[in-house]
Order: structure tokens, then sequence, then C-alpha cells
């Protein structure tokens, strides 16, 4: 009798203590919830209008910036509340079977209370923070409309975003605005821009993008692109034959009296006496109107810039994941499907934002086998791999690929098989690529053997690069089960 009335005790409670919360908390929670979606709404309609102009002006360029990584952040923190709010109830399902309702009901109430006030407290932090930067953009908004319109195609998100370079637009407009400002009247010396940053950031990319911009095609008469093959040899006549065969496939002009754009875009270090010996041929062969963008992982090269060098750096979690989200659902809305979205959160996260290919290739992956038991292997896969290597080496496996060193990266299909990934390079369009991608050798079950290379990624935004890794398929070892064996006597062999 006793047990039973402390069980009936138990019960009620819990339920009080339940009820309490929800009473308190829920109601804010959900108010802080609609504000900041509301918030996001108004932010983006500000972002869109902004990406859509020419916008010169520098500090402008750093609003839009600040207010995109806010967006970006106050819609991680939303995502994190609704998928993972809606795992932790899938979840309490199942404990409901395995466990008594009271204990259920009173562990469920003391961990989600603690939660739920730190949730809450996320949200209104990204909402205060969000609001207040509208509340700033006033004048902001009125002198953005001085500004003109961009030329743009009707995309839907998905496809906006999977054919656009995303995230750079205070960059580009940075290095758009050194390209087109006047030189001081008489100055002999060319102007040059360091654009430095890690590997697989982006520096290529950008640099592409800015050449195939009308305003900078119109205002240089010629532009030369440069990479490692042309500065095989310190030799100045090499140097200059490589300028007269870049000549032939330049972007050019009627108007001779324009400047010149040179672009030295390496993957590679760029030496003093290197770098002496193309600038005073440029001084020669260029009218003192040129100017000059070299591109390198290496922080060496500031010294040669005439003015501050850009920095790039990583996109953030955040960015990541919103870019990650959009590519990986197309278009379809992630909060119709809160399980799928749970997990594509998960896998995000493992996957960082340091190797922005690799997040494109497990996107599209994802969003061409729409089945929740293959983005869970996937999520699995992804989470074995990375403990390994953060528990071992101290590092994501990202960072080593991005610097070409070897990783084990397995098979998901098939456990007795090891993929070992070397290095990776970029091909031309024009240049032919393997038939066999590797998301198809590491996430699918396609039959390969020993050391091949497999196409991991076509980009088809400028340069339009196709990227080729080298990587070897080896069999492991299968580890055979011992049999106990009883003897006749009784003992165990093992």
């Amino acid at each position: 009798m006793e047990i039973f009335l402390s069980a009936i005790l138990g019960e009620l409670a819990s339920r009080s203590i339940n009820l309490f919360i929800s009473k308190i908390s829920k109601p804010k929670v959900l108010d802080v919830e609609g504000s900041l979606q509301r918030a996001l709404l108004r932010a983006q309609v500000i972002i869109d209008e902004a990406t859509g102009r020419h916008i010169t002006n520098q500090a402008m360029l750093q609003q839009v910036d600040m207010l995109r990584d806010a967006i970006h952040h106050g819609c991680y923190i939303l995502d994190s509340f609704t998928y993972q709010s809606h795992e932790e109830e899938a979840k309490d399902q199942v404990l409901s079977h395995s466990f008594s309702l009271s204990k259920v009901n009173f562990l469920k109430g003391i961990c989600s209370s603690d939660r739920k006030t730190m949730l809450l407290e996320q949200l209104e932090g990204a909402h205060d923070n969000l609001s207040s930067m509208i509340l700033d953009m006033k004048e902001f908004v009125v002198l953005l409309m001085s500004y003109p319109h961009m030329y743009r195609h009707p995309y839907s998100m998905h496809l906006l975003l999977g054919n656009c370079m995303f995230s750079r637009q205070m960059e580009t407009e940075l290095v758009i605005n050194f390209l087109l400002d006047a030189q001081p009247h008489g100055s002999k010396e060319l102007e040059v821009l360091p654009i430095v940053g890690p590997a697989k950031v982006g520096k290529s990319t950008l640099v592409a993008h800015i050449c195939k911009n009308e305003r900078v095609q119109d205002h240089f008469s010629k532009i030369l692109l440069l990479h490692d093959h042309d500065f095989r040899d310190n030799d100045l006549a090499i140097l200059k034959e490589g300028c007269a065969m870049k000549h032939q496939n330049c972007i050019s002009n009627l108007n001779k009296d324009k400047g010149w754009l040179v672009v030295v875009d390496l993957d590679s270090d760029l030496n003093e006496d290197a770098w002496n010996l193309l600038y005073s041929s440029c001084k020669q062969l260029m009218p003192s109107t040129s100017k000059i963008i070299i591109a390198n992982r290496s922080a060496k090269i500031i010294e040669f810039g005439t003015t501050r060098a850009l920095n790039l750096k990583y996109l953030s979690l955040e960015a990541s994941w919103y870019f990650f989200k959009t590519i990986a659902f197309g278009s379809m809305d992630p909060k119709m499907h809160p399980r799928f979205a749970h997990v594509a959160m998960e896998i995000a996260k493992l996957l960082g934002s340091r190797r922005f290919n690799g997040v494109n290739v497990v996107a599209c992956l994802l969003r061409d086998n729409f089945e929740i038991r293959f983005w869970c292997n996937i999520r699995d896969f992804l989470r074995r791999l990375v403990q390994k290597y953060v528990s071992k080496f101290g590092v994501h496996p990202s960072d080593l690929m991005n610097h070409n060193k070897l990783v084990h990266l397995g098979r998901m299909a098939n456990p007795f098989e090891d993929l070992l990934f070397y290095r990776e390079y970029q091909r031309y369009s024009h240049e032919e690529v393997p038939k066999i991608k590797v998301q198809d050798v590491v996430y699918g079950s396609v039959k390969a053997l020993g050391k091949l290379e497999f196409l991991s990624w076509v980009s088809p935004i400028p340069p339009y690069y196709s990227y080729v890794v080298i990587c070897e398929v080896r069999e492991l070892k299968r580890r055979v089960a011992k049999r106990k064996r009883s003897t006749e006597n009784g003992t165990t062999i093992c």
C-alpha cells in the first residue's frame, strides 16, 4: 500500500513540476521564436536588396557583411531549437516504453527546464542583436536606393546558391573598388593588392568572379592570368614568354590606352626574386594605370603589396549550415521534414566549413538520395571518421585533405575495404576528367581497387575547375573470430 501511494504521489509531483515549467517557459520560448523569425525575414529583405545592387561604399559593405553574419547565426540558433526539440520528443517516446511514466516525466522535467532556459537565452540574444542591427540600418536603406541595380536571372534559392559565389559580396566589391580607383597623377609604380587565405578558402573563385565582372572588363584593355606553371623558372625570358602566351587568351577590347590587369594566382610560394622579375617586366611592358592582384596562402606576399592586403577566412559554421541546408533540401521546406533537418544539421557540424567542396558534394548527395536511413548512415560514417582523427591526431580530416596529407577515409558500404586519400588537384574545364566520382566510392558500392583518380567535384561557377582526387582502394584483412572448442575433459580452448 505504501509503495502504491508513493508512486501516485511521485506521479502527481512530476506532473505538477512539468505543468509549472511548461506554463512559464513554453509561451515565452514561442514568443521569442516567432519574434526571431519575423526579424530574420526583415533582415533578409535588406540583404536581398543589397545583394542586387552595386555598392561601392566600404562602410556599407561592412554593414551588409555584419547583417548577413547575424542572419546566419539567427537561422542556426532557430534551427537548433526547432530540430533538436523534435528529436527530443522522438526520444521521449522511445524512453516511455522502457521506463515507468513517473520517472520519464520527472527526468524530462528537470533536463528540459535547463535546456529551455539555455535555448531561451540564445534565442533572445540572437533576436536582440538582429533587431538592433535592423533599427541601426535606417540610413543604410535610404542610401542603398541610390546605388544601381545588378542584372540577375530568376533563380530559386537553391539554384542561386549553387550557381553563385556564396557570401563574398563585401570582398568582391572591395577588390573591384581597388581596381577601378584612379591612381595618383604622375605615379610610376604599379598598384598591387595581395589576397591571402588558407587552402580551399576560395581565393581562385573570388579572383575569377572579379575578372568576369563587366565593370572590370570595361576598365582594363587586357587581363592576364598567371598560375604556378608560369613561374617554373626564375628566368625573365620565360616569364615574358608566359605573359606573351597569355596574350592570346586574354580578354581584350579596342581601347589600347587603358591599363592591364595582371592576376597572379598561385598554390605554391612566390619567392622575392621571381616577384621582382615579374614586377619589373610589368612596369616595362604595361601602362602605368595597370594593376596587379596576387593571391596566395602565404602571408609573405603581403610585403609585395602597395595597399592593405585582403585576408580571406573560412566561412563560419552558421554560414556553412545555411548553405548546406539550402542545397541539401533543394525546393523542399526543411520545416516539413524535421527529422531529416536534424540529421542534416549533425552532418553539417561534422563536415565543418573548412572544405567547401566537400560540403557541396555531401549536400548534393543527400538531395539526390532523400531517404532517412541513407542520411543516418552518412552521419554515423562521418562521426566515426572525425572522432578517429580528432582523438588520435587532434585534427579534423578536412584540414589534412586541404594540405594533401594522407587520410584513411574508408568506405561506408564496404567495411572490408579502405579508401586512402593522397591528394587533390584541379583541371581546367576543357580537360578530360575521370568518369567515377569519389562520393560513389566512399558512400556507394562502386567497385574499384588500387591507386586511381576519381572525380570529386565539377564547379558550376568561375573558374569552372574540375577537382580530381588521387586515392587508393585497399582490401582489409578480415578478422576471423576464433570459436571456442570444448575438449573431451570439459576444458575450453580459445
